[in-house]
């Protein structure tokens, strides 16, 4: 059955947190004592990239993307998800240019970006280089100009018979019907297009939550017989979408609490609390995207300031889970410093990085740091005490015998203290602060502090 809910004109990514959170209220279900679907290796081993071809660059085209992978592989993602690549629908539109997420046709590719074979050679380069390549797949509504508008049985209808929107915000969108069993199975066999032509590695799918379950289950099963080990990563935060048919989902929940501590709304100990209570609904083995920004808001460079947005990716990169770049963050792009850039072009001012090269030093540095130590990629977390935890995280990251200890100060005061710990660690933080001799600490305003325990 169609998950239904109605709000008001909200955010984008409120919407998604509201509707995330009335999924996870309206079950009894114990999830926590199933087993989350199992990923391929390099799923759990991905650094995702997110794309927004329109703005990656002056042109806003695959070639322009296809160019610059060299720098993408060097930077260390290994995934790149282009956000979403078809012709945009021109009816009842937003802005001058209109939403991505408004597809009129899912065959198609939009002119503006290329060819055919402009795609297939960017996905081509990119496999060359060991990486992988996803893209945005927006399967619960169309433009209201879709090819799709001549089967008005897919849609879904008011009870004057009338086509209608999602929820009122989106009103440059319509509501695809998946009772429709002839939608299913097209939506399906679309799917199965983009892997067989293109060679994909998988899908992030749009407001997955508000799609049936049972059908994201019936597509993985079909997509898995013509590739295996695949990624889907679910825009939604529900348990249930990690049992057979997502490799992972939106950890929206702490996005929010991340958000409200640097902001200084709430203390740094209600990330513990809320990831503590995911913990405990979450399906055992569960991925969950870790980010700081996302194409639904301002940077996380203007909500948190430098030194807070550098601070936001260090926990990122040091959570379970899997991490997300939004193209321009390596750089401290401002660029979309109001509203998000969904409906304009506002190409990334990449020249930035002239004047905040401590941002590609930053990602550079943490990236190969995850990469160098696979408890920051498979290993439990643990939460470790200190002495001051409304303002700094402390927490282990723990696979066999190697042991990673995690130090983030969240406020823009320095901290010293100490932190609940024993034993010898040697510091593997890229750039170091003033020393300290474990259990005690000192970290900069949002200055971070990572070690490694020092084998007996």
């Amino acid at each position: 059955m169609k998950r239904r809910f109605v709000f008001r004109a909200l955010s984008t990514a409120t919407l998604c947190l509201l509707f995330s959170v009335s999924i996870l209220c309206q079950t009894n279900q114990d999830y926590s004592k199933e087993t989350a679907r199992k990923s391929a290796d390099w799923i759990q081993d991905a650094v995702i990239y997110e794309i927004f071809p329109r703005n990656y660059s002056q042109k806003g085209d695959f070639n322009s993307i296809t160019s610059d992978l060299d720098r993408l592989r060097d930077l260390g993602v290994n995934v790149l998800w282009l956000m979403p690549i078809h012709p945009i629908g021109q009816a009842k539109k937003k802005g001058s240019l209109g939403s991505p997420y408004s597809v009129r046709d899912y065959y198609a590719i939009n002119s503006d970006y290329g060819t055919a074979s402009d795609l297939k050679k960017l996905i081509a380069e990119a496999h060359k280089r060991g990486m992988k390549v996803i893209i945005d797949i927006v399967a619960n509504h169309t433009a209201w100009d879709s090819v799709l508008m001549k089967n008005p049985e897919f849609y879904t209808k008011n009870n004057r018979g009338e086509i209608i929107s999602p929820v009122p915000e989106w009103s440059d969108v319509a509501d695809l019907n998946y009772e429709n069993p002839e939608l299913r199975q097209y939506m399906i066999e679309m799917l199965k297009f983009w892997i067989r032509e293109f060679d994909l590695d998988g899908f992030r799918c749009d407001v997955a939550g508000l799609v049936p379950t049972d059908f994201w289950e019936k597509a993985r099963a079909e997509i898995d017989k013509i590739k295996p080990g695949t990624l889907w990563l679910a825009e939604w935060e529900s348990p249930d979408l990690l049992l057979k048919a997502f490799d992972m989902d939106y950890s929206w929940a702490i996005h929010s609490a991340l958000t409200d501590v640097l902001q200084g709304k709430r203390p740094a100990f209600t990330i513990r609390q809320v990831w503590e209570e995911q913990k405990a609904k979450y399906p055992k083995g569960a991925l969950r995207l870790r980010f700081s920004d996302n194409h639904d808001e301002r940077r996380a460079i203007v909500r948190f300031g430098e030194n807070g947005a550098i601070a936001a990716q260090a926990l990122v990169f040091m959570l379970d889970g899997i991490p997300l770049i939004y193209n321009g963050m390596e750089v401290g792009d401002t660029t979309e410093s109001g509203a998000p850039a969904l409906f304009e072009k506002l190409p990334i001012f990449w020249q930035i990085q002239e004047r905040r090269p401590e941002f590609l030093s930053f990602y550079k540095s943490i990236i190969q740091i995850r990469k160098n130590h696979i408890a920051l990629r498979r290993g439990e977390l643990l939460w470790v005490r200190n002495s001051d935890e409304a303002r700094v995280l402390t927490f282990k990251r723990v696979y066999g015998d190697e042991e990673i200890l995690v130090a983030i100060n969240l406020t823009n005061t320095p901290f010293s203290g100490f932190v609940e710990v024993s034993g010898d660690f040697s510091e593997i933080t890229p750039k170091k602060s003033k020393q300290t001799t474990l259990p005690a600490v000192f970290l900069d305003s949002f200055g971070f502090r990572i070690f490694k325990k020092i084998k007996k």
